[in-house]
């Protein structure tokens, strides 16, 4: 098995890692109640799905 034979510098390492960080989800408005969800997932608020209620939701 290969081994590098020799270090990798620390510049080159972090524009290696520079397309590694975190995404932000991307959300969708609800159309019942127009909180904002993430997409094709019933909506914790209302507990709808594509205009049915999907998740019974105690109301507070």
């Amino acid at each position: 098995m290969p081994n590098p034979k020799r270090r990798h510098s620390k510049r080159r390492t972090s524009t290696r890692r520079a397309h590694d960080h975190l995404k932000k989800p991307g959300l969708a408005e609800c159309p019942e109640c127009h909180q904002p969800t993430v997409p094709h997932r019933a909506c914790p608020n209302c507990g709808k799905y594509k205009g049915r209620e999907v998740i019974e939701v105690e109301e507070s």
